[in-house]
């Protein structure tokens, strides 16, 4: 997949009006209760609510924090510049989420990016795919995406959307996905027992424990473990977490902590359908089960992870923090594949032959290695000059990034499968296959400063500074071109507070992506790092809050990246891929209900090339999320759920004449029952993903050139039960 390069070149050559008016106008409905799909605004607290006592409860207000990772953390979200959105993790459970592919449920902003069941998942924001070197954080500091990254201990994720270069030296322009790490916070005791058809089992603990005199050490113990088996055929799987995390108050005003994580995930990955010829297959008469991946030598994709971070912050007088953070991680994985990519009997490398048949390769690449360490050295305080008050964060972030990928098995195995998966054939496990490996380190110097003007009005000036060094090497010995570039992202904005319950804003500002070419001998430059490109990001947006259950917030979005085709055999960037589009979502509580949605419309378009005024593929041009929760009176502490999720259609191709798949719409739905006694509560839940099990296409990710279908999920039932003591 990320590392699946193209086979056969080594042998040949509007109804979002209407959205936002039914969101605004849901009827007054909802207490203190999780909101599976709460929108952007002020969304971090719908984790918290009606929360046993092991579940910190945090009132939803204007005075919701901004995400961590936007760096205006003390600042309320309802009335800072972004565009944000924090998924709790009572949230996230009620939701079903286990994965980072269950996030799109969440949020209309978000969809699919290429993910295959058993391998790393992968999500769009606004239409561009994040890309997992880059667009990934953890408590704020740079990770990889490239490993299955596990929710057990995790408090909850931040969505930070939008062009990215504020938070992120080089990264998609999309946005970042945050995690942030459980801390012993308070005092935990849960455990957690699982099912999911057909015969996923799973357990999990979560330990808290605060000691000492005035309580000054903490320890959080998370623990999971879990049996995979889907409804997809011949996919059976395990993963295991192990994370501590710790902290001790050193003084008064200095805080230490530390955490590692070790994360383990083994089960084979689905490789996607395809174009049949020019025409894109009947998703009714496709059976969402198969694995095309079913031959008797298929292994695991396994994913091994050992993350660690140790943050020291010191408060100071004047309202001053310092702060420094350091984390590394290190990936292992082994990716394997029974490899559909091609059809050379009709001459087409980028979809399967007209009557489902394709080329069969034997992919395995093992003992991949990656490793990232950063640190942040950070300053942030208050200062006033003359009649302005400077809110400042002032630091400098190092990286590196290492990944070895040694030599793998990329061979043809002489034969045609088909995709209703009833071919075998025989492995052809030689290692064949050159790889590149690389070596990278940046450092980034950052500058923002919030400037109060007055009780109204306020600017938001924000510089980073970059410098990346890159070293590539082929797994033959021989060296690629090194790579140095240094680059300033701006970004400006201007805030002002109609009112108590409205703030308007306009901000702009721009990002950096970098790209590679494919280590494929049909590229005239295979495996050179291309030269950084720089995106553009211009919003406009509204945020209200009535302080009588309503929130809301609408955001226009223009956003200009360069446009990189890939052709199989070049490489280029030219022109633009350009992305405007229309957000808005509500969340509306009173009485017994919660009720929320968030809409997005999106014109997206490739400019400036032969390409001009098409479609880029797997995007959707509209995608709407709606959440229903009601509380039943005549049994207390039951709560039933519902959801609905739309996207519209896709291109599959950027040329004019693409194929498209059609646009679909899932219904899932829930319940969750506490029962409490004096020493224990009982949160029961259950819960029906795709209840009228639809059949249609998800998405059509590009990947390596080539086009993959992936399906729904068929209707999956899912129970679970969580003590608390």
């Amino acid at each position: 997949m990320a590392h699946r390069t193209h086979p056969r070149a080594l042998f040949a050559p509007a109804p979002l009006a209407a959205a936002a008016a039914l969101a605004l106008s849901l009827p007054a409905a909802a207490q203190q209760a999780a909101v599976p799909a709460a929108p952007a605004v002020d969304a971090a607290t719908a984790a918290a609510d009606t929360a046993p006592a092991t579940t910190t409860t945090i009132t939803v207000t204007g005075r919701t924090p901004a995400p961590a990772v936007s760096g205006f953390g003390e600042q309320p979200l309802s009335s800072t510049p972004i565009s944000a959105r924090v998924l709790g993790e009572r949230q996230l459970q009620d939701g079903g989420a286990r994965q980072v592919a269950d996030l799109v449920r969440f949020d209309a902003g978000l969809t699919d990016a290429y993910n295959a069941e058993g391998y790393w998942g992968n999500v769009s924001m606004r239409g561009y795919a994040l890309d997992p070197r880059f667009n990934h954080r953890r408590d704020g500091l740079p990770i990889s995406g490239e490993t299955a990254i596990a929710l057990d201990n995790k408090a909850g994720v931040e969505l930070f959307k939008g062009t990215s270069g504020i938070q992120a030296g080089a990264s998609a322009p999309g946005g970042l996905l945050n995690y942030t790490v459980k801390r012993p916070d308070r005092t935990v005791r849960s455990a957690t027992l699982g099912w999911r058809e057909n015969g996923t089992v799973g357990a999990a603990v979560d330990l808290s424990q605060r000691f000492g005199e005035d309580e000054r050490y903490g320890l959080r113990l998370n623990a999971a473990a879990e049996r995979l088996r889907p409804q997809t055929r011949d996919l059976h799987g395990e993963r295991q977490l192990l994370a501590l995390a710790g902290d001790v108050k050193l003084t008064r005003d200095t805080l230490l902590e530390a955490e590692v994580e070790h994360n383990r995930q083994s089960q084979p990955s689905v490789p996607g359908f395809s174009l049949r010829g020019d025409t894109v297959p009947n998703a009714h008469d496709i059976d969402p089960r198969t694995n095309l991946n079913n031959q008797r030598w298929s292994q695991p994709v396994v994913f091994d992870a050992n993350t660690a971070s140790l943050r020291l912050t010191q408060r100071l007088e004047g309202n001053w923090k310092l702060s420094a953070h350091a984390m590394t991680q290190r990936l292992r994985t082994d990716d394997r594949l029974a490899f559909p990519f091609g059809c050379s009997a009709e001459n087409h490398y980028d979809r399967y032959c007209s009557n489902g048949s394709f080329d069969f390769y034997d992919y395995r690449s093992d003992n991949e290695r990656r490793r990232s360490d950063a640190l942040n050295l950070q300053a942030q305080g208050e200062t006033q000059t003359g009649t302005l008050t400077h809110a400042l964060t002032a630091g400098v972030l190092f990286t590196r990034f290492e990944n070895r990928i040694p030599k793998q098995a990329f061979n043809f195995l002489d034969l045609s499968g088909q995709d209703d998966g009833s071919v075998q054939a025989d492995p052809k496990p030689e290692l064949t296959t050159d790889t590149v490996s690389r070596k990278e380190k940046t450092t980034e110097f950052y500058l923002r400063d919030k400037l109060r003007l007055d009780e109204r009005n306020q600017f938001w000036l924000g510089l980073r500074h970059t410098r990346i060094q890159r070293d590539s090497h082929s797994s033959d010995g021989s060296a690629l071109p090194p790579y140095e570039q240094s680059f300033n992202t701006p970004w400006v904005a201007f805030s002002h507070t109609v009112n108590e319950g409205l703030t308007a804003y306009a901000s702009f500002g721009h990002g950096i992506e970098s790209r590679t070419v494919p280590f494929v001998p049909t590229y005239s430059n295979p495996g050179y790092v291309l030269p950084a490109q720089r995106s553009r990001q211009a919003e406009l947006g509204f945020k209200g809050n009535n302080g009588q259950g309503l929130q809301w917030n609408v955001a226009a979005f223009d956003i200009e990246q360069p446009y990189a085709r890939d052709t199989g055999t070049s490489f280029t960037i030219k022109g633009r891929q350009h992305h405007r589009g229309l957000e808005a979502s509500a969340e509306q509580r009173a009485g017994a209900w919660q009720l929320a949605a968030s809409a997005m419309a999106l014109r997206a378009r490739i400019e400036d090339n032969d390409l001009d005024g098409n479609r880029p593929p797997n995007v959707p041009a509209f995608s709407l999320r709606l959440m229903a929760g009601h509380d039943v009176a005549a049994l207390p502490g039951l709560n039933l759920q519902s959801w609905l999720v739309h996207e519209g259609q896709r291109t599959v191709l950027p040329t004019d004449d693409s194929p498209r798949i059609g646009g679909w719409t899932r219904v899932d739905l829930g319940a969750r029952y506490v029962q409490r006694t004096d020493s224990t509560t009982l949160t029961w839940r259950a819960g029906v993903d795709n209840v009228f099990n639809r059949r249609a296409w998800r998405e059509s990710p590009t990947l390596s050139n080539h086009v993959y279908l992936y399906p729904l999920a068929p209707r999956t039932f899912r129970v679970s039960l969580q003590a608390d003591f």
